[in-house]
């Protein structure tokens, strides 16, 4: 499957400011990218650093008065849809060290808070049985509903008021498989079919020695989503963080099937 990408940002600055962009598909050996283009409006600086886990890329950039970003790409996805129920948990003493802080409670993920509630819901299952069944619930019991949360909303606060929007279902999915003992982390995405358009952000869970993709909002699958990047939770992977102050102009996220 090939996916073509249109991203338009733009923001006015009142002065110099610094900012932190990460809005492109990540080069990796199942979904490389071709044709990809990236434009900005007039800025000072302009540099490149590598992003968590070596997923993708961020930009730094200095810009004053009106910042415009535009960034196209295609992206093939070589990736099949596995049935995760199939997938085993590896046993704690046996993970790899980069996956271990992945286990961990974050910022949004207070997996600490949910072991009585994983081990009483889900505990009767292991591994991606486990991940399969966590995601169906949350697809069930969760109504997708913009706005009623913000960047301070954590997977706490969407577990009690059971809605949010694709950042309260991953931060939630994230934080019930740590409580389960299998690693997880926080992915910023684009997929097609998301609703409304935008980007998109899904969970991956570490089973059976590799990471594997979940999208418990139900919009997305494995072998239909390109990362943008990852990390411990929305914090880490932000689209775009500004130094300073910004008023927003516009935004459009466009993915589509070639």
């Amino acid at each position: 499957m090939i996916l073509n990408i249109d991203v338009h940002l733009e923001y006015q600055l009142s002065r110099p400011t610094d900012l932190l962009l990460q809005i492109e598909a990540a080069h990796l050996p199942d979904q490389p990218v071709q044709n990809a283009q990236i434009d900005f409006s007039d800025v000072s600086d302009f540099a490149r650093v590598a992003a968590d886990e070596g997923v993708g890329d961020r930009i730094w950039l200095r810009a004053d008065g009106l910042f415009r970003c535009d960034y196209r790409a295609e992206v093939r996805i070589d990736r099949a849809s596995l049935d995760l129920s199939l997938l085993d948990a590896v046993p704690p003493h046996r993970l790899p060290g980069d996956t271990v802080r992945y286990l961990m409670p974050s910022c949004y993920c207070p997996s600490d808070e949910f072991q009585t509630f994983v081990a009483a819901e889900f505990g009767h299952l292991s591994g991606g049985a486990q991940i399969t069944a966590m995601r169906d619930w949350i697809e069930r019991s969760f109504q997708y509903v913009p706005g009623v949360s913000n960047a301070q909303t954590t997977a706490l606060d969407s577990f009690v008021q059971r809605q949010g929007i694709c950042r309260d279902y991953a931060h939630v999915l994230v934080t019930l498989a740590r409580a389960a003992t299998i690693p997880a982390r926080f992915a910023s995405v684009f997929a097609p079919g998301v609703t409304p358009p935008d980007f998109h952000a899904v969970a991956e869970v570490y089973l059976d020695g590799g990471w594997h993709l979940v999208d418990p909002t139900g919009m997305g699958t494995s072998a239909d989503i390109a990362r943008i990047g990852v990390g411990a939770d929305a914090a880490a992977v932000a689209f775009l963080n500004i130094f300073g102050q910004a008023e927003f102009v516009a935004q459009s996220v466009s993915v589509t099937q070639a």
